[in-house]
C-alpha cells in the first residue's frame, strides 16, 4: 500500500488518527551514519510499505545493525509476557489463594446483593430519618406563629428587660474596640457553661438557646428587643423536640429582622476579621423565605454614573445576585441609550453558583458613558421576561433597576408590557449621593407593585438589596398552608462546624391582623431550619458489602448530588463563618463583591454528570431519577481511578428509586463481580483467638506485616491516622471485648479476623519458602475485602506507601476492574525532584484480582501482587528484549561482514525500549538515565514518541472537569499611584462650561475628595499587590486529562515523519497486562518536537474568570441535558392530579396552582401556565463545559 509522505505511513487494524504534520520530509539515516545535508525529499522510500522499508535502514560500513524486524520484536514481547506471568504464578499465589478459600469454605457464607431490595430499603431509611426532622420543623413553625401572634408589641422595651445568651459575647468582650463593650450592654447577657459534644463537634449547652445578631444591626433597637422577647418562648419547644428525637442537630430560627436563635447554645465561631454573618444571606434561609422568581437586573451606565456611584452599583448587583437560589432565573443588563447584557448570557439562566459568578465577573467590566435611556433598559427587561422559549421559574417576575436618577417615567413602556395586569413587579434603586428628583423612581415602583430603595453608601447595600424578599413573601403568607411546605437544601458547609449538611426549611408566617376583621399582616416572620449532617445519611447506606467499587448516590430535582463518593468539596482550614477578608480578582480595578468564602457562602452544587464521567446512558439515568421513576440498567462506562491518573472502561449496574416525601432520588451502582460477597462465620472461639494472634506485631517477622483498614469496628475504638497506633488501639480493645460484642460491628470484625487467617495461610503455603531476591522482588502482598493488607517480608512494610484501607487504594480498585496483571509505577510529579534510586527502595507494584467461583456464584474477595525491584528489572528488561536467551549468555557481536538487528541491550545508545502503562506512564526503560523518570507521564520523557502513539490510536484522551476545586486568588500587580476606577474627563469636557455643572463633574469632585481623605484610593495596596496570604480561596474549575488504551491491540510498526529527524518505532500491547511495549529509534535532533501532550491538572479556561469562553462552551452543550427542573416546590395533594408527570413536584410553582396567589401578582387565573412533564420541558442551559472530542492531530 502506498504511504503518504506526511503521515505515520503504515496500515494497521483499528481507526487511525491523522498524524501531526512534522516539518521536513524523507527517511532518517541509520544509526551511526552521518546525516547528509538537507536536500530535496526522497518520496520513493516513503512510498514503500513499512515492512519492506525497515530492512533498508542499515548503516553503512562498520555499523551493520538494522532496526529490528517486526517478528523479532513480537518475540521479545512474548518473552516479557512469559516472564511476568511466570513470576506472578510462582509468587502471586492466585491459584493457591483460591484453594485456601475453598479449604476454609465452612468458615464463611456467600451472600447476595439484591440491588432493588437494597436501594428500596436505604431509600425508606432516609425517608424515615428526614420525616422525623420534618415533624420537628412543623412543631417549631406552628409554635413560632402562635407565640408571635400572642405577643404584645412594646414600644418602651429596654435592653435590661431581656435576658438571653449572646453567642458573640465572649468574642466581643475580648475585643476592646467593640461598640457593645463601650455601651456596657453585656448586663443582659447570660454566661453559660458548656460541655464537649461529639455529635455537634462543638461545646454546647442543652438548657439554653443562643442568639446571633449581625454586626451591622443595633442590638438595642426596639424591633430587635421585641424579636428577642417573643422568640424566647421557642427555647422550650427546641428542648422538647430534642427529647422526642435525640438525634436532632442544630435547630435554628432565622428571623426576617436578622436575629438568629439556635439550639443548643454554643459560642459563635468568631472570624479573624469582621463578622459579616447574616442569616438572611444563608442559602437555606433564601430558599425557605421566597418562592421561585424570574429576575432581570438593569443597571444605568450613563455618563453621570461614574466613580463612586458606579462602584456602589457594581457591589449592589453582586449582593442582589446573592439573594437568589437555584430555584430562580436571572439575567443582568446595562443600559444608556441602548441596553445590552453584561455577560454572554442572552436570556434568563438558572441562578446557580457558577452562573452567578459569570455575572459578578462581567459586572466589574461595566463602564459609564452616554446618556440615560430608561426606555431601552425596560424594554430589554420585559422582552427577557416574555421569552417563553426558555426554561424559567414562571412564577414571580420582577425587574430590578439601579440608577443615579432621571426624569423619564417611561409610562408608555409599562402600558405596553405590564398594564393592566401588572404581572411584573418593578423595584427601583437610587444609588449614590446626589440631588436628583427621585419622584419618577418612586412612581415607577409603586405603579408596578414594587418598591423604591435608596443606597447612598456601601453600608446600605446589604439591607436594601434583600428587603424586596419581604414583598415577595406576601403571596406565600396569603396562600397559607398550601405554600407552607418543607424544602431541603443543597449540600453546604455548616457555619457552626458540623461539616457538610442539608437543611430542612419551613417558612414562619405572621398571623397577626392590623385590626378586628382586617386582613393578615402578610409578612414572613422568618424561616425555621433543622440540619441533617451528611454523615448521618451516609450511615444508612451499606458500607462494605458493596465491595470497593460499589456505592450509593442520591441526587435532587436539579440533578445535584446529595450523596456520592466523588462529592469532596475543598473546604478551607479556617472553617466556620470566617468571611471577612477582601481580595481582588484579576485586576486592580476589581471592586470585590462583599466578603465571601468558598466553603461558607456557596452551596455545593455538583451535578451528577460532573461527579462521574458522563455519557448518554448516565444522562438517561439522571433524567429518569429527576422524573421520580424507578429503574435498572447495565451500562459500559468509563471510571476514573482514585488517584485520578487512570481511566478504565468497565461494566456497571445502576438501580434507582425515588425517596418518597423528599426532593431526592437514590441510586445504587454495583459492578457485576460485586453481586456476591463473603460473610465470615467464626463461631469457633478457639479459631478466633488463633487467627487474632496473627495480628500481633510479634508475629510480623515470620508471617509478614499486617495493615488493617481503619474502619469503625467498635464504638469505643479510638481512631488514628497512624496505622501502627490504630492497630495497637484495636488490639487493646479486643483484649476487653469479643468479636460478638453488641458494641461492635460483628460483620466487620469476623471478616477481618477470617482474612487475617487466610492471608497467613498464603504466607505459609507460598511466600515463606520462596527466595524473593532470585526474581528481584522487593515484596509480595495480599489485600482483601475484609480490610487486611499483608506485606511479606516484614521489612518491606517500611516502604509501603499504599492506603491501608483496600477500598481506598488505587491498585486494589483497578485490579478488580481489570483482567490480568496491573502495573503501577511510583507516582511522580513533573514538578518534583526525580526518584532517589537507592538499593531496595524504589519498586513497581504488579497486582491482580483473585476470582472465586463457588457454586456458580462469582466474586473477587482479594487482590495479590508483587513489588518489583526497579533497577534489577530494568536490567532484566534489557536482556528479555535482546538477542540473548538468558542473562549469563555473552552478548552477540556483529562483525563488519555480517548483518545484525539492533536490540534493547547492545544498542541502547541508538534504540529506545520502554514499557508504558495504560495511563501513559513510564514503567521500565532500557535507558539508565530514564530510571529516575519512572512513573512520569511519557510525554515528559519523550514528547515526540508519545504524540505518535496517541495519533496512531494506541491511546485515547479523556477530558473532564473538577468543579470542586479551590484556587488561590490572583494577586494584582502594583500599578503605582493611579486612582482606581476614577472617571477621567477629556480636554473637551474641561473646556465645556456646562460640564462643570454636570453630575459627572460632581462625581469626579467626590472622588478627589475621597482620595484626599483616604489615600488608599489613589494607590495599589502593597499588601494586596504582593499577594496577601490571608486572602481566602475561591472555587474554580480544573481541567483533568487522562489517557487510556485505544482500539489498537495488534503489533504495529510506523514511522514518525520528520524529514532528516524521522524515527521508526514499533508498539505492541503485552497480553494479560496493562502494558504497552514500545521500541523506537532514539531522536538525533530536536527540531520536530512541536507538540506535547499534557496529563496534569490545569486551571480551566471555562470558569467564571473567562465568562466569554464559559458561555460559548455552555451554549454548545445546551442540547446534552434535558428535563432539568425549574423549581423544587412540592405539589399539594389537591393539585397533584393536574400534572401529566408522575413526579408531583417536578415543575410546580405556587403561581401555577393557586388562583388567589396569581391574582395577587396581577395575573389572571386564565393565563396561568400549564405545568409540563419533565420530559416535555425545554432544555436548561448549563454553565458546565460540554464533552469535548479532541482533534486527533492537535496536542492539547
Amino acid at each position: 500500500m502506498a504511504v503518504p509522505a506526511r503521515t505515520c505511513g503504515a496500515s494497521r487494524p483499528g481507526p487511525a488518527r491523522t498524524a501531526l504534520p512534522w516539518p521536513g520530509r524523507g527517511p532518517r539515516p541509520g544509526p551511526g551514519a552521518r546525516r547528509p545535508p538537507s536536500g530535496p525529499p526522497r518520496p520513493l522510500l516513503l512510498l514503500l510499505p513499512p515492512l519492506l522499508l525497515l530492512p533498508l535502514f542499515a548503516a553503512p560500513g562498520a555499523s551493520a545493525y538494522s532496526f529490528p524486524q517486526q517478528h523479532t520484536m513480537q518475540h521479545w514481547a512474548r518473552r516479557l509476557e512469559q516472564e511476568i506471568d511466570g513470576v506472578m504464578r510462582i509468587f502471586g499465589g492466585v491459584q493457591q489463594l483460591r484453594e485456601i478459600y475453598k479449604d476454609n469454605r465452612n468458615l464463611f457464607e456467600v451472600q447476595e446483593n439484591e440491588p432493588q431490595k437494597l436501594v428500596e430499603k436505604v431509600a425508606g431509611d432516609i425517608e424515615s430519618l428526614l420525616d422525623r426532622k420534618v415533624q420537628a420543623l412543623k412543631r417549631l413553625a406552628d409554635a413560632a406563629e402562635n407565640f408571635q401572634k400572642a405577643h404584645r408589641w412594646q414600644d418602651n422595651i429596654k435592653e435590661e428587660d431581656i435576658l438571653y445568651y449572646d453567642a458573640k459575647a465572649d468574642a466581643e468582650l475580648d475585643d476592646p474596640e467593640s461598640e457593645d463593650v463601650e455601651r456596657g450592654s453585656k448586663a443582659s447577657t447570660l454566661r453559660l457553661d458548656f460541655v464537649e459534644d461529639s455529635n455537634f463537634k462543638n461545646k454546647v449547652n442543652y438548657s439554653y438557646t443562643a442568639v446571633q445578631i449581625p454586626t451591622d444591626i443595633y442590638k438595642g433597637s426596639t424591633v430587635i428587643l421585641n424579636e428577642l422577647n417573643w422568640t424566647e418562648a421557642l427555647e422550650n419547644v427546641f428542648i422538647e423536640n430534642r427529647r422526642q428525637d435525640p438525634t436532632l442537630l442544630w435547630q435554628v430560627f432565622g428571623s426576617a429582622t436578622g436575629v438568629t436563635r439556635y439550639y443548643p447554645a454554643t459560642p459563635w465561631r468568631a472570624p479573624k476579621k469582621i463578622d459579616l454573618y447574616d442569616v438572611r444571606r444563608r442559602p437555606w434561609y433564601i430558599q425557605g423565605a421566597s418562592s421561585p422568581k424570574d429576575m432581570v437586573i438593569i443597571v444605568d451606565v450613563s455618563g453621570s454614573v461614574s466613580g463612586l456611584t458606579l462602584k456602589l452599583m457594581k457591589t449592589s448587583v453582586c449582593e442582589m445576585l446573592d439573594t437568589l437560589s437555584d430555584d430562580d432565573y436571572v439575567n443582568v443588563a446595562s443600559f444608556n441609550e441602548k441596553a445590552q447584557p453584561v455577560s454572554c448570557f442572552t436570556h434568563l439562566v438558572q441562578a446557580n453558583v457558577r452562573n452567578k459568578k459569570v455575572f459578578k465577573e462581567a459586572v466589574q467590566g461595566m463602564v459609564a458613558k452616554g446618556t440615560t435611556g430608561y426606555k431601552a433598559g425596560f424594554e430589554y427587561a420585559f422582552d427577557q421576561l416574555q421569552n417563553s422559549n426558555i426554561t424559567r421559574a414562571n412564577c414571580n417576575k420582577m425587574i430590578m433597576m439601579f440608577t443615579d436618577g432621571g426624569e423619564d417615567r417611561v409610562q408608555d413602556v409599562f402600558e405596553k408590557y405590564n398594564w393592566p395586569n401588572r404581572t411584573v413587579r418593578v423595584f427601583t434603586f437610587s444609588v449614590g449621593q446626589h440631588n436628583y428628583d427621585v419622584t419618577p423612581l418612586q412612581w415607577m415602583a409603586c405603579a408596578n407593585k414594587g418598591y423604591y430603595f435608596e443606597i447612598p453608601s456601601i453600608g446600605a447595600i446589604r439591607i436594601n438589596t434583600q428587603e424586596y424578599l419581604d414583598v415577595l413573601g406576601r403571596p406565600m403568607v396569603l396562600a397559607g398552608k398550601e405554600a407552607k411546605q418543607v424544602q431541603w437544601t443543597n449540600v453546604y458547609e455548616d457555619a457552626l462546624g458540623l461539616g457538610l449538611v442539608v437543611t430542612g426549611t419551613l417558612p414562619v408566617f405572621n398571623l397577626t391582623q392590623d385590626g378586628p376583621g382586617e386582613k393578615k399582616n402578610q409578612l414572613i416572620l422568618g424561616v425555621m431550619g433543622i440540619d441533617v449532617a451528611l454523615n448521618d445519611i451516609k450511615r444508612l447506606t451499606p458500607n462494605y458489602t458493596l465491595g470497593a467499587n460499589g456505592y450509593v448516590f442520591a441526587i435532587d430535582l436539579n440533578g445535584y448530588v446529595l450523596l456520592h463518593p466523588n462529592l469532596k468539596p475543598q473546604v478551607s482550614q479556617g472553617g466556620g463563618q470566617e468571611e471577612g477578608k477582601l481580595y481582588r480578582m484579576g485586576t486592580p480595578d476589581f471592586l470585590p463583591c462583599l466578603p465571601q468564602t468558598t466553603n461558607f457562602r456557596e452551596p455545593v452544587t455538583l451535578d451528577f454528570l460532573d461527579a462521574e464521567l458522563e455519557d448518554e446512558n448516565k444522562e438517561e439515568i439522571r433524567r429518569s431519577m429527576i422524573d421520580g421513576n424507578k429503574g435498572h440498567k447495565q451500562i459500559r462506562t468509563l471510571v476514573k481511578s482514585l488517584d485520578e491518573r487512570y481511566v478504565d472502561e468497565v461494566m456497571r449496574n445502576y438501580t434507582w428509586v425515588p425517596i418518597r416525601s423528599t426532593n431526592y432520588s437514590l441510586g445504587l451502582v454495583l459492578p457485576p463481580y460485586s453481586t456476591f460477597y463473603l460473610q465470615a462465620n467464626l463461631s469457633d472461639q478457639i479459631l478466633q483467638v488463633k487467627y487474632f494472634e496473627f495480628l500481633l506485631p510479634s508475629s510480623f517477622e515470620s508471617e509478614g506485616h499486617v495493615f488493617i483498614a481503619p474502619r469503625e469496628y467498635c464504638k469505643d475504638l479510638n481512631a488514628s491516622d497512624n496505622n501502627t497506633e490504630f492497630l495497637k488501639n484495636f488490639i487493646e480493645l479486643m483484649e476487653k471485648v469479643t468479636p460478638d460484642s453488641k458494641q461492635c460491628n460483628n460483620f466487620l470484625l469476623h471478616n477481618l479476623i477470617l482474612d487475617t487467617g487466610i492471608t497467613q495461610q498464603l504466607v505459609e503455603r507460598v511466600w515463606r519458602d520462596q527466595d524473593l531476591n532470585t526474581y528481584s522482588l522487593l515484596a509480595v502482598f495480599a489485600a482483601t475485602d475484609g480490610g487486611i493488607t499483608r506485606i511479606f517480608p516484614n521489612k518491606a512494610a517500611d516502604d509501603w506507601m499504599e492506603n491501608p484501607e483496600p477500598f481506598n487504594a488505587s491498585f486494589y480498585r483497578r485490579s478488580l476492574d481489570n483482567h490480568g496483571y496491573v502495573f503501577k509505577p511510583p507516582h511522580q510529579d513533573a514538578l518534583l525532584r526525580p526518584l532517589e534510586l537507592e538499593n531496595d527502595t524504589v519498586g513497581i507494584l504488579v497486582s491482580t484480582a483473585v476470582e472465586l467461583s463457588l457454586g456458580g456464584r462469582t466474586l473477587r474477595p482479594a487482590v495479590v501482587g508483587v513489588k518489583l525491584d526497579l533497577e534489577a528489572w530494568a536490567e532484566k528488561f534489557k536482556v528479555l528484549a535482546s538477542n540473548r536467551t538468558h542473562q549469563d549468555q555473552p552478548q552477540k557481536q556483529c562483525g563488519p561482514s555480517s548483518h545484525c538487528e539492533m536490540d534493547c541491550e547492545v544498542n541502547n545508545e541508538d534504540l529506545l525500549c520502554v514499557l508504558i502503562d495504560d495511563g501513559g506512564f513510564l514503567v521500565l526503560s532500557n535507558q539508565n538515565h530514564q530510571w529516575d523518570q519512572v512513573g512520569r507521564f511519557f510525554s515528559e520523557v519523550d514528547a515526540n514518541l508519545m504524540l505518535a502513539l496517541y495519533n496512531n490510536s494506541f491511546y485515547t484522551r479523556k477530558e473532564s472537569y473538577d468543579y470542586q476545586a479551590a484556587c488561590a486568588p490572583q494577586p494584582p500587580g502594583n500599578l503605582g499611584a493611579a486612582p482606581r476606577g476614577v472617571f477621567v474627563p477629556t480636554i473637551a469636557d474641561f473646556l465645556n462650561l456646562a460640564w462643570w455643572t454636570s453630575a459627572a463633574a460632581w462625581s469626579l469632585f467626590q472622588q478627589l475628595l475621597y482620595g484626599l481623605i483616604y489615600h488608599s484610593w489613589f494607590q495599589a495596596d502593597p499588601a494586596e499587590a504582593e499577594g496577601n496570604p490571608e486572602a481566602r480561596e475561591s472555587s474554580c474549575v480544573m481541567k483533568q486529562t487522562q489517557y487510556y488504551f485505544g482500539s489498537v491491540n495488534a503489533s504495529y510498526n510506523a514511522i514518525i515523519d520528520c524529514g532528516n529527524c524521522s524515527r521508526l518505532f514499533h508498539a505492541q500491547r503485552l497480553t494479560n497486562t496493562n502494558l504497552l511495549f514500545v521500541v523506537a529509534e532514539k531522536p538525533l535532533c530536536s527540531q520536530c518536537e512541536g507538540g506535547r501532550l499534557l496529563q496534569k491538572e490545569t486551571h480551566s479556561q471555562r470558569t467564571a474568570r473567562s465568562s466569554v469562553n464559559w458561555c460559548r462552551d455552555r451554549d454548545t452543550g445546551e442540547a446534552r441535558i434535558s428535563a432539568l427542573t425549574t423549581t423544587r416546590r412540592k405539589i399539594p395533594q389537591t393539585a397533584a392530579a393536574e400534572l401529566p408527570s408522575r413526579r408531583r413536584w417536578a415543575s410546580w410553582s405556587p403561581c401555577s396552582c393557586c388562583s388567589s396567589w396569581a391574582c395577587l401578582l396581577g395575573r389572571s387565573p386564565k393565563s396561568t401556565p400549564t405545568p409540563r412533564a419533565a420530559s416535555e420541558r425545554p432544555l436548561l442551559p448549563l454553565p458546565r463545559p460540554p464533552r469535548l472530542s479532541p482533534a486527533p492531530h492537535t496536542p492539547p
